[in-house]
């Protein structure tokens, strides 16, 4: 796979969920992870996230569930600038050690020991890791708190937004759900591992919820004390699923969220030659250039980059593309030899074995780059999962089909 490929879906999407908030720990190598971990760490230093999908394109899982909050008896644990339930109307410093004072009121009846903090005067995100010991053993913590800039005039969609769950048979995780809350919050509750190849016994189980207003909050632990390096000091992390649910969804993250900048909204397709093309556009473009015919399911995003998997009758397949601006000094390092249009494109082709763990996969890839440096690459699977064996001889897309989508018009018009 070219070198600037993003990795498979759901392999790429949660590793982020705690560097999204900038956080010390290395996040879950769990199969809901990595697409995040690139655009998280911009986010670090951008206050801002790229929108990765849209309603549409996600499968999600149990819609309609209701959140676990707080019950009555519940200490009101906001600070005095937020306790009024005007979320909006005074933007007091809210400081790391509020944050844990808050967390700790939260938890269900133990120790935390705080370690890295950071409250919402900072160029980063919120931000409290430590270790919780609820006398079972101790576990690593960390929950993140930021804003999502809305995608251009377009209002944001938690679904879209929230991480999704692996689609049927995807994956290597013991439960995952995404459930779309009351107030209209996107909620995923996930128990996976550190590893996905069980090298190690550390589970990494959290929470990834966003908001109407675009409120994120990531909370995130493990059956050890640290994420990787150290052994696993009990059988399953602190927090099971209701109490996840429950810190997650405490109103007070809203209110503090609330108070941090509004973030700058991400720039549009058309804003310069250089401006990545955000997600729910390439999934529209992706979904208009597939032929017909084919069920989708499981589908992932992030700026410039779209994926689904595909069904024909004859198992599972994964269809990626990448569209990268700006690309014209890659045609010597990449697209030497390469087949040459009247117009200029450059086109190279691919069929190899597969790079992850998967038996027998294939991929089968169109690499395109067009003559004002809008490089357009569509790979596809013999599998829907890269991680897992093939589910088919052959890909459910043939070479001219990968041509046809790589070439389309659709990337380098204004409409979708």
């Amino acid at each position: 796979m070219p070198s600037h490929q993003p990795d498979d879906p759901f392999e790429s999407r949660l590793s982020d969920a705690l560097h999204r908030a900038g956080g010390s720990f290395d996040s879950p190598r769990t199969e809901l992870t990595a697409a995040g971990a690139r655009r998280g760490r911009r986010m670090q230093v951008q206050r801002r996230a790229a929108v990765v999908g849209s309603a549409a394109a996600l499968a999600l899982v149990g819609v309609g569930g209701a959140l676990i909050l707080p019950d009555d008896h519940t200490p009101d644990t906001r600070p005095a600038s937020l306790a009024s339930g005007d979320r909006t109307a005074e933007k007091k410093t809210v400081s790391g050690d509020d944050l844990v004072r808050t967390l700790r009121e939260l938890l269900p009846e133990g120790t935390f020991t705080a370690g890295e903090t950071r409250g919402t005067d900072g160029e980063l995100p919120p931000l409290v890791t430590g270790v919780f010991d609820d006398g079972a053993g101790p576990g690593a913590l960390s929950l993140g708190l930021d804003r999502i800039p809305a995608d251009g005039d377009e209002p944001i969609d938690p679904r879209a937004l929230v991480l999704p769950c692996p689609a049927n048979g995807q994956g290597d995780m013991d439960s995952c759900t995404s459930e779309v809350l009351s107030d209209g919050s996107a909620l995923t509750v996930y128990q996976g591992y550190e590893y996905p190849d069980r090298r190690e016994d550390t589970k990494a189980w959290g929470a990834d919820l966003v908001t109407p207003e675009g409120y994120r909050v990531s909370l995130l632990e493990w059956n050890a004390p640290a994420e990787k390096g150290e052994p696993v000091s009990r059988p399953e992390p602190p927090l099971g699923v209701a109490q996840l649910k429950k810190v997650a969804g405490a109103e007070v993250w809203r209110g503090i969220i609330a108070s941090l900048p509004v973030p700058e909204k991400p720039a549009s397709a058309g804003s310069g030659p250089s401006a990545q093309m955000p997600a729910t556009v390439v999934m529209r473009k992706l979904a208009l250039l597939l032929p017909k015919g084919l069920d989708r399911t499981a589908a992932d995003s992030q700026e410039g980059f779209g994926s689904f998997v595909l069904d024909d009758g004859k198992g599972a397949s994964l269809v990626q593309v990448n569209v990268q601006p700006g690309m014209s000094d890659l045609s010597q390092e990449l697209f030497g030899g390469a087949e040459i249009l009247d117009d200029g494109t450059l086109i190279v082709t691919h069929q190899v074995p597969g790079e992850k763990a998967g038996a027998d996969v294939v991929m089968w890839t169109v690499d395109t780059l067009r003559k004002d440096g809008l490089r357009v690459v569509v790979s596809v699977f013999n599998t829907g999962d890269q991680n897992q064996d093939a589910t088919r001889a052959e890909p459910a897309l043939t070479m001219n089909q990968l041509r046809d989508i790589a070439l389309g018009a659709r990337w380098t018009s204004d409409e979708d």
